[in-house]
């Protein structure tokens, strides 16, 4: 058995996919990213929110859940591209070639 993260993978599905650790680690990245763009996205939210109260007074009840949204929305898109791109790079480990939709040929 292979460890891959927190679970075991049979030795026989490693041996037929060499890029699974490559794609793992991709996928583990893109999610910390995503998960550091919540953080961030919240705190930058809610401070800007902070600022914007003491300019123009407004009642606070919402601040909180408009920080959490926005960050949440940010980190998807994050999390969405980064996962993409770990999809792309399995697609080329698996087969050597690069999506019909990453080529640089296509017309302007």
């Amino acid at each position: 058995m292979v460890n891959l993260g927190l679970s075991r993978v049979d030795d026989a599905v490693a041996a037929r996919h060499p890029g699974l650790g490559e794609y793992a680690a991709c996928q583990s990245s893109a999610f910390m990213k995503g998960v550091f763009t919540f953080v961030t996205g919240t705190g930058g939210t809610f401070g800007l929110q902070m600022v914007l109260q003491r300019r123009f007074p407004y009642p606070m009840q919402w601040s909180l859940l408009v920080a959490v949204v926005a960050g949440s929305v940010a980190s998807y898109g994050v999390t969405r591209v980064e996962s993409q791109k770990c999809s792309n790079l399995w697609l080329f480990l698996e087969t050597g070639k690069l999506p019909k939709d990453m080529g640089t040929d296509r017309p302007s």
